[in-house]
């Protein structure tokens, strides 16, 4: 049997969202319990495809993939009919007797990309949003992750119809003709590079996009702490997925101060989890591929090494490292780092290094260490990022209360929760009008209408 082309996929989901389907509320619900079964299911499965690609411990792989993306379906089941259900807004007096409303409509197809550092939770998140507004998907898996990618494919194909989510697996020449079809939506996860060649191609057919990129997420650590507290936390949300992380900690902004301190600390909290070999930890990933480990392993050659710098290019493994005396012409300052590699830059006072952080486009998230309000409202109103945390690192995140994207070259668009809904939904606006009261006001000839009109307005 011929496998169908993507073209050929495409017209069977244009077919498929055209008999309307996707618009009941009762199928979408269906289709999200069906998701939710499929990775209840697949639980140990993911964890084996996560192992196979990056030796991602259990623990990680659970609360960030396979809790997270069953947080999202759980929320999505709970409030999709009150977020679907069209909502009033105010009419004008002079529009009377009429009422206004905004409906929740579908695009139609959306094309979801995922990367490869998190391939199940940046897959299937977005696709809650997708399902909940009513759309038909494509999902593209990051090639780089294939045991992870091959394990979505198998979990779609089992669960859904194609019509309805398909998933297409490939390299780079894959990617590029599914951007040549005409999407509804396009929603990327990825690095800036993609996300502007992404965009380039929506635009030749004026199709919407999100972009969830990334960029230098950087740390102040301020004087008025709880230096151990702050140490463990950063080491924590640096480390966590070998720092393969959009929103890791990408470089630390350290008062004079306390720098020897926190830096003790980040030391005492590398040994403590991960213990003094982290090749041997079961908690400690590896980097997804060769070509990613040479990147970031070129990162090492500046700057001085404080504790870590050990590589094993065989295990792709680099060990969690600090280093200081950068300079910001350095490479490791100048791209998002992703992986395990934290320089420290001391300040001497909090303008300097608001300074260092506006100097560089605005990044996916922004942390900030101090109890000080004052000190907190001043890096707030003075900085720009995607989201971020005050005295913790990464929470903001998996929090489907609130939305999660970029600004700037860190990204286009939020989604999780209400924000994913609305994300892939088209904001309807319709006024219902009565045959009563037809005003002559408004229709030619004018003559002296215009300073009625004033009035009424």
């Amino acid at each position: 049997m011929t496998k169908p082309t993507i073209a050929d996929l495409m017209q069977s989901q244009r077919e498929f969202f055209a008999d309307g389907r996707t618009r009941d509320i009762r199928f979408r619900e269906k289709q999200l319990k069906s998701l939710m079964n499929a990775v209840l299911e697949n639980e140990e499965a993911v964890f084996d495809a996560l192992k196979l690609d990056m030796k991602r411990p259990r623990f990680e792989a659970y609360s960030a993939d396979i809790a997270h993306v069953k947080n999202e379906i759980t929320f999505a089941l709970k409030n999709l009919r009150s977020w679907a259900r069209p909502k009033k807004a105010r009419t004008p007096f002079a529009f009377f007797p009429a009422r206004s409303y905004v409906y929740s409509e579908p695009y139609g197809i959306a094309l979801i990309m995922g990367p490869w550092n998190y391939p199940v939770q940046l897959l299937l998140a977005p696709l809650v949003g997708a399902i909940s507004a009513g759309n038909c998907a494509v999902l593209k898996p990051s090639e780089h992750a294939e045991h992870s990618s091959r394990l979505i494919a198998k979990i779609c194909s089992d669960n859904f119809d194609p019509a309805y989510i398909s998933v297409v697996e490939g390299g780079v020449e894959t990617g590029k003709t599914l951007l040549r079809e005409k999407f509804d939506y396009i929603f990327f996860s990825g690095g800036p590079a993609v996300g502007r060649k992404v965009m380039e191609a929506a635009a030749k057919h004026l199709t919407p996009v999100t972009l969830e990129l990334g960029g230098k997420s950087p740390c102040i650590v301020d004087i008025d702490i709880d230096v151990e507290v702050a140490a463990r936390r950063i080491v924590w949300g640096k480390f966590f997925n070998a720092g393969q992380t959009c929103i890791a900690v990408d470089y630390l902004l350290v008062h004079k101060q306390i720098r020897e301190e926190l830096v003790e600390y980040i030391k005492k909290y590398i040994r403590e989890f991960f213990g003094a070999d982290p090749s041997k930890s079961p908690d400690y990933a590896r980097i997804i591929n060769k070509r990613h480990f040479d990147r970031v392993n070129t990162l090492l050659s500046q700057g001085r090494i404080i504790t870590g710098g050990r590589t094993d290019p065989e295990d792709l493994y680099i060990s969690p490292t600090v280093i200081d005396e950068v300079s910001p012409d350095f490479a490791v300052m100048q791209e998002e780092i992703f992986g395990p590699i934290l320089p420290v830059i001391e300040y001497d006072n909090l303008d300097d290094a608001i300074r260092i952080v506006n100097e560089r486009p605005k990044p996916l998230a922004l942390y900030l260490f101090s109890r000080d309000r004052e000190k907190q409202k001043l890096v707030l109103n003075n900085t720009s990022s995607g989201g971020g945390c005050i005295n913790d690192t990464m929470l903001h995140q998996p929090t489907v209360d609130m939305p999660f994207g970029g600004v700037g070259e860190s990204g286009i668009g939020n989604y999780h929760g209400l924000a994913g809904f609305e994300t892939f939904s088209h904001k309807r606006s319709i006024i219902r009008k009565s045959f009563m009261f037809d005003l002559k006001l408004r229709y030619p000839p004018y003559e002296n209408h215009l300073r009625f009109l004033k009035k009424l307005f």
